[in-house]
């Protein structure tokens, strides 16, 4: 008895370990089985991947980024001396150039009023309304190229503004000893705020680089490369072509400024294609939309019984209902 008892005993001794004791939890793994990327590398891809803009967020990215933009290039340092000295060194350059066309363009369009009318208001409209309405179609018909397309303005804007700061510069009009005609103020035109009563609302010596041409050559680019009717994709050519025409012929600016705000589109795209890894064109058209929680196809569906629920026996024929 003694002997099997300390046989059993020996025996429970060299036995596993309880079933009772807990195993330590796995640690979650550092990468993605997917990708192999680690967290911060997959919200990085996650947000470099175009996705289905939301209107929400967009009125009040634009809204905001706009009243942001407004701030800082008004609260630039006008500068007025180094600026008018900075006109006077264009002017002089593209005097040596023979490309100092702009008080030529200036005086034959002032001649005819309705004309430079129609430019006054096309320079003080046309800006906002054009790149408003091609942000809405982007949103609308595009939303797989809409933030990209958007990053491609917002990076554009912003490098002007660093130009604003760098390099102030008073536009044509306001030059000392020149001949250009200020056609907002002769002409009174109401709501700009190149000249009149809103002059002081806005700095008037920021004219390098002419986000005038920069937005109009965004918008003109977006919609040649989209758009599927022809006549749409010529008018997207023409609008920064006009663009041009109209802010030499209002003494605005000078033809180097338009260069100045090519140049900026140019980075503009560059940072896009960088963070996007493609031009904007080339990404897909559509994106698909996450919805979670949600049940989509009800009313087609049939779901099935539960298995639970008893199936119903059919009725025979001649059978009478109690």
């Amino acid at each position: 008895m003694g002997e099997t008892d300390v046989t059993a005993q020996e025996g429970r001794s060299t036995a596993g370990s309880s079933p009772i004791v807990a195993e330590a939890a796995p640690e979650p793994p550092a990468t993605s089985p997917a990708t192999g990327d680690s967290g911060w590398q997959a919200r990085l891809r996650a947000l470099r991947s175009p996705g289905r803009p939301r209107l929400w967020f967009e009125i009040l990215l634009i809204a905001v980024s706009y009243w942001l933009y407004s701030l800082v290039r008004n609260a630039v340092p006008e500068q007025k001396a180094q600026a008018l000295a900075n006109a006077d060194w264009i002017w002089s350059a593209e005097k040596s150039m023979g490309l100092a066309f702009e008080e030529t363009v200036n005086h034959a369009v002032n001649s005819v009023t309705w004309l430079i009318v129609s430019m006054n208001y096309y320079y003080a409209t046309l800006h906002f309304v054009v790149t408003i309405g091609v942000l809405v179609w982007l949103f609308r018909r595009h939303p797989g190229r809409y933030a990209a397309t958007r990053l491609v303005l917002f990076a554009t804007t912003a490098v002007a503004l660093l130009g604003y700061y760098l390099y102030p510069l008073a536009p044509p009009r306001l030059m000392n000893g020149a001949n250009f005609i200020d056609t907002v103020l002769v002409h009174e035109t109401w709501g700009s705020m190149a000249s009149g009563n809103f002059k002081n609302m806005s700095n008037q010596y920021a004219a390098m680089p002419s986000m005038h041409i920069g937005w109009s050559l965004w918008c003109g680019l977006t919609i040649f490369a989209l758009a599927s009717a022809p006549w749409a994709r010529i008018l997207g050519l023409l609008y920064p072509t006009l663009t041009l025409v109209v802010i030499v012929a209002t003494a605005n600016h000078f033809w180097l400024d338009a260069v100045g705000g090519m140049i900026c589109l140019a980075f503009g795209y560059a940072v896009s294609r960088t963070w996007y890894g493609s031009l904007p064109h080339h990404l897909p058209k559509w994106v698909p939309t996450q919805k979670t929680g949600r049940l989509t196809g009800v009313r087609s569906a049939r779901l099935p019984r539960p298995s639970t629920e008893p199936t119903p026996e059919p009725e025979t024929a001649g059978a009478r209902r109690p």
